[in-house]
């Protein structure tokens, strides 16, 4: 029998919690921008009893994407796939995000669903921020999920964007859009995909910003927020394992918000003065 592979893109605290939850008897292919990244990822799961092997991987590259699942193929069916890789508003350029998080998470969903397992299933991490973006037009939902990849970065309200958050709510709203399209692709093959768009978890990333220079903000962010605190890498990981299992068949082209109802207060509630700084 062929191993049953799991691909995980983007070896952070999230993925992490989350291939834990769905690698055990499976073979994991970390994938991460940086390999040392992924090398120690993968030396963690490897004592933790996990089988691992590790690739360089960049997500706004199709080329890339293809070596990556040439790699993840040739060492056997690919059953669950895990994009947690990506770039925030404050690490890059809005060319960076788009060419990043909006493009090539779309390669991704396209290439992937062309090889995924009978009974596999996807994951895309997006983000509560693509839900503070406001309804678009139904033009631009349209072009954003049905558009092919590589003409994504030509549509004219894309290239108009040159602000590094609206590049990556932009980006997130697409990953949703992209994820409902591909959900009608991915079910020809027996193959289910969803996405999750966390607020604030707690990783290393976050812990440093929230004691930073922006640290208080996002302090009175949280406390405003309905649940009061940020959430965990594992708290993504349970409801990321329901999904992604035998439980879940019946969820695909789904998003599921988990942000302990911080977008819900930011639209409604104590934190609609975030509206005037987004």
């Amino acid at each position: 029998m062929k191993k049953e592979i799991v691909v995980l893109t983007g070896a952070g605290s999230i993925g992490m919690a989350i291939v834990r939850r769905v690698g055990a008897g499976k073979h994991i292919v970390l994938a991460d921008y940086k390999k040392e990244n992924a090398e120690k990822s993968a030396l963690i799961l490897e004592q933790a009893g996990f089988s691992v092997s590790t690739i360089q991987f960049d997500l706004s590259s199709k080329e890339s994407i293809l070596n990556l699942i040439d790699f993840a193929t040739e060492q056997g069916d690919v059953k669950y796939l895990i994009n947690a890789a990506g770039v925030s508003p404050s690490q890059a350029s809005v060319q960076e995000i788009l060419k990043t998080d909006l493009y090539g998470t779309a390669v991704l969903l396209e290439e992937f669903g062309k090889v995924i397992a009978v009974q596999g299933s996807g994951l895309v991490i997006s983000s509560q921020s693509g839900h503070r973006l406001g309804p678009l037009a139904q033009e631009e939902s349209d072009l954003l999920a049905t558009t092919e990849p590589d003409k994504l970065l030509d549509l004219p309200f894309i290239k108009s964007i040159d602000d590094t958050l609206k590049a990556y709510q932009y980006s997130k709203r697409c990953n949703v859009l992209k994820v409902m399209f591909e959900a009608t692709r991915w079910a020809k093959r027996g193959a289910t995909v969803n996405s999750l768009s966390p607020g604030i978890i707690i990783t290393p990333l976050a812990s440093d910003e929230l004691k930073g220079p922006r640290g208080e903000g996002y302090r009175k962010m949280l406390q405003s927020s309905p649940s009061k605190r940020a959430g965990t890498p594992d708290e993504v990981g349970d409801l990321a394992q329901f999904i992604m299992s035998e439980k879940g068949r019946f969820i695909t082209g789904a998003d599921f918000l988990i942000d302990g109802g911080t977008t819900a207060s930011y639209w409604y509630g104590d934190l609609q003065y975030l509206k005037q700084t987004h």
